[in-house]
């Protein structure tokens, strides 16, 4: 269960923006809800126009004239790029303007084995292949001894990036990075396919116009994919993006687009970010990226319907590989249940693929509320990754165990590491120090929704207006609205009961929601119930008709104290983890045998999510933790089995009459 955030916009600011702008109410209720709660910082938000001056950034002139020089000479450029959805993109970018004005230039991007950025291997097998000018997108800010070896070899170096420099930069010609100390360009969050698309303008004179046209589809989407801030010029080129993408003359994303059925006449944010971008990066993570970069290359459409087709298969062996991981995960669960109760959950095994252990990292995250990372075991080394809950930082999280690794980077939010497999353990050990010293009571996982939807509200008209604040994305989320004491009417399986269509009576209005990786068994609202629930709202087209529907993000059994779960949540794994119980906790948490039956009697041989049986049980005298605490003991005398992994409770088989007595975990209890 994760923590809620209702946001409750300041109704008089809202009223100052609809009288000075044309506004929706809707979209002036979710603005201020973010801050946005004046007539400047609206105008700000909703600025778009032309990007900056290229030459505004630091070495700019000089990357230009290194680039010119080398294509004056008919020297050998090679675009040295990154495997990931940004730096394909800006490779694809960079190498397609430089062939069109007659540059000998070739690319070269790593695989993923490899590792992120240069390497001594490639600069060398550059070099003998004739490469007399390097030009790096979306990495090189780091690769200091890469770039003393490129000068070794009689090579030169640009180096365009957009991740955060150290104080010493690489030798090089020009490094071009907004992220500079020295830099004075006004916009900073570019990422990588941004910062070559405006070198791109800088070679082509400074001037945008025909740069925009040709190249920004493929810099929006790199911008989705790569996650920086949608705001300010990031704004411009997702909007102008979007724009040219449902008519691109890319032949390699028209074929991309229509294999992954894109609806390319209303492309948006979301599109990019859950269809396009995660095959892109597919091929970096299964095949080989430079799959990805000669289907974004390709001249004609047998070529183009090849690779993205088999780019599509990459991305469903993606998905199946992250399904296989989970389930092992949840074998280990079931083996060892107590890890659901460490501050952070620590997963490794041999044979995880090391390309999705991020994205399985984050499913973790979503399904259990903790700070988690995932281990790929290969051979005598490792490699990890790591997603956070708001406020664990996992860089600082790493950086306290940095003696166990080979290497590791990261920031708050996600990092990544390596290490020796014989230090897993000790790394292991370690995390959960840190965990533990610096985390007494770990940070909930929390979802923030902008403001709790009206039943007035849910008109198409509404709906469609929240378009005027596209695109959505990092910085700027999609609206998520709080729809509080909804009636459940129906529930209906979908997909053999992977997920679940909802229809919620909410004052007289039916919404119709659906919810995705849920089954019918994890539900824990039955029909006639009142919940509350997270939802994005949609609107379908059915026979020329529009009508409002949506996808339900959260829910709860209306009424539900979040405050009172997570303190005795908290309590319930204190205690398993050998932490002890507060004094003044000790009588709450002790269940009586009058409890423990009412418990074994709201049970049946059918699995029960433990939230359903929490939300039907919970009073001030059954909290959380005493319900987890009966479950344990009726689970220990052999009468209730826990399915750890899934959160789920059943009764078993009667095979004689339980001695209540001989409960280990009772008896302990009784004398804390």
């Amino acid at each position: 269960m994760k923590k809620w955030i209702i946001r409750r916009p300041d109704e008089e600011k809202v009223e100052n923006l609809l009288k000075k702008t044309d506004l929706p109410k809707i979209c002036a209720q979710i603005l201020v809800a973010r801050g946005i709660d004046t007539v400047s910082a609206a105008a700000d938000f909703f600025a778009s126009g032309e990007l900056s001056d290229p030459f505004l950034l630091k070495d700019m002139e000089k990357a230009v004239e290194a680039i010119n020089h080398a294509l004056d000479e008919g020297k050998l450029i090679c675009i040295y790029g990154d495997y990931d959805c940004d730096g394909i993109c800006a490779t694809v970018m960079l190498y397609s303007y430089l062939e069109s004005v007659g540059a000998n230039v070739a690319w070269y991007i790593p695989e993923r084995d490899d590792g992120y950025g240069m390497n001594d291997d490639a600069v060398k097998e550059l070099a003998k292949n004739g490469v007399e000018l390097i030009i790096t997108v979306d990495n090189g800010i780091s690769a200091h001894n890469e770039a003393e070896l490129i000068y070794e070899l009689g090579m030169e170096l640009v180096i365009t990036d957009h991740h955060q420099p150290s104080e010493r930069l690489p030798k090089a010609e020009a490094i071009v990075n907004p992220h500079r100390a020295d830099c004075q360009s006004p916009y900073k969050n570019l990422c990588g396919a941004g910062v070559v698309l405006k070198l791109i303008a800088a070679l082509d004179g400074g001037s945008y116009d025909a740069v925009m046209e040709q190249f920004c589809d493929l810099a929006a989407i790199a911008t989705v994919a790569d996650v920086v801030e949608l705001s300010g010029e990031n704004r411009t080129i997702v909007e102008n993006g979007l724009r040219l993408l449902s008519n691109t003359e890319n032949l390699g994303l028209s074929a991309l687009m229509k294999e992954a059925k894109v609806p390319v006449e209303k492309i948006n944010s979301f599109s990019v970010a859950f269809m396009i971008a995660p095959r892109i990066n597919a091929a970096g993570r299964f095949g080989s990226p430079s799959l990805a970069l000669k289907l974004l290359l390709a001249e004609d459409d047998d070529e183009a319907e090849s690779l993205a087709s088999e780019i599509s298969r990459l991305n469903d062996l993606r998905k199946k590989e992250e399904e296989r991981i989970l389930k092992e995960i949840d074998n280990i669960i079931l083996e060892n249940p107590m890890l659901l109760n460490e501050r952070v959950l620590v997963f490794y095994k041999e044979g995880w693929h090391h390309g999705v252990i991020g994205i399985v990292c984050a499913r973790l995250v979503e399904r259990y509320g903790k700070p988690s990372f995932v281990i790929s075991i290969e051979g005598d080394e490792a490699r990890g990754s790591a997603r956070n809950v708001d406020g664990y930082p996992i860089f600082e999280a790493l950086n306290a165990c940095s003696e166990t690794f080979l290497k590791f980077g990261g920031h708050d939010g996600a990092g990544g590491f390596s290490l020796k497999t014989e230090n897993i353990e000790f790394f292991v050990s370690k995390l959960k120090q840190y965990s533990k010293e610096k985390f007494p009571s770990m940070p909930q996982h929390s979802i923030v929704a902008d403001k709790v939807l009206e039943p007035k509200d849910l008109s198409v008209a509404a709906i469609e207006s929240l378009e005027r604040l596209e695109p959505f994305g990092e910085g700027n989320s999609r609206p998520l609205f709080a729809v509080c004491g909804a009636r459940v009417e129906e529930i209906i399986p979908l997909s053999e009961g992977k997920h679940l269509k909802l229809k919620l009576n909410y004052g007289g209005i039916i919404i119709p929601s659906l919810l995705f990786g849920t089954s019918p068994d994890r539900f824990y609202l039955n029909k006639g119930e009142i919940g509350d629930f997270l939802i994005h709202t949609e609107l379908n087209l059915y026979n020329g008709v529009a009508s409002v529907s949506s996808r339900t993000v959260d829910y709860r059994k209306s009424g539900m104290a979040q405050s009172k779960y997570f303190a005795a949540k908290e309590t319930y794994e204190k205690y398993m983890l050998g932490e002890g119980v507060a004094a003044v906790l000790k009588p709450r948490i002790i269940p009586s045998r009058e409890e423990l039956a009412v418990v074994y009697k709201s049970l049946s041989d059918a699995p029960m999510h433990i939230d359903t049986l929490f939300m039907r049980l919970n009073s001030d005298a059954m909290n959380y933790c005493k319900l987890r605490l009966c479950l344990d003991i009726l689970s220990e005398l052999g009468l209730v089995h826990i399915n750890a992994p899934y959160g789920t409770a059943q009764l078993l088989p009667v095979k004689g009459k339980a001695n209540l007595e001989s409960s280990k975990i009772l008896s302990g209890l009784r004398c804390l």
